[in-house]
């Protein structure tokens, strides 16, 4: 068995197409991966599901990234979502959490450190630093109070969730809930995403009546 057969497969998804073709030729090089395609956020599935990667390289700036992660994670559970680029504000790291994500790397990071990261989960581990790791863990905390006192279940919303629902339900734009939360407005983009989809609406006028009961 040859060297190149041991690497871990690999697809790269961005809707950048020099982004990925970039990224793609830089790991190439690189070795330790092996890249069996880059496209789009629009044929991702469809490209997972034809070319069975061990890993899943999301770029952290799709709008609807977060989301494409868990389709991805509903066909192919066991692979591995790495995300690349992504903001480095507690709540953007939760949100990849919260949305499969087995490891990331921020938006300074080089080809060098993704490398790493996606040989890290397909080990099933998870380097990061000591805060990182503590917000890791009081999520956790959060998740496990946070359900519904007169049906004993899991809340459809998370806490943070929520928060920017109800901000959303008052008539604030997504910059003045990022403003009024002070956390990045892309991942407030992400979080709507991620209500839409568990409510299962398209609009955020929507969202007002479920609040609303």
């Amino acid at each position: 068995m040859s060297r190149a057969e041991t690497w871990p497969r690999v697809l790269i998804i961005s809707d950048v197409r020099l982004y990925r073709e970039g990224l793609a030729l830089s790991l190439a090089r690189g070795g330790a991966l092996e890249v069996v395609g880059a496209t789009s956020s629009a044929d991702a599935i469809e490209s997972t599901e034809a070319l069975c990667p061990d890993a899943v390289l999301l770029d952290g700036s799709l709008p609807n990234g977060l989301a494409l992660s868990r389709a991805i994670l509903r066909g192919a559970p066991s692979t591995r979502i790495v995300g690349f680029g992504i903001d480095g504000d507690e709540h953007g790291v939760l949100a990849c959490a919260e949305a499969g994500l087995s490891a990331f790397v921020w938006r300074e990071g080089t080809t060098a450190e993704l490398a790493a990261a996606v040989g890290h989960a397909m080990r099933g581990e998870l380097p990061c630093s000591p805060r990182i790791a503590g917000m890791l863990f009081n999520r956790l905390g959060c998740l496990a109070g946070d359900r519904d006192p007169a049906r004993g279940e899991p809340s459809l919303l998370t806490r943070r969730e929520q928060q920017i629902a109800e901000l959303i339900a008052q008539g604030l734009s997504n910059k003045e809930v990022a403003m009024q939360l002070r956390i990045g407005a892309a991942t407030v983009k992400n979080h709507v995403h991620n209500i839409l989809e568990k409510l299962k609406i398209k609009r955020r006028a929507a969202i007002t009546a479920y609040l609303r009961g």
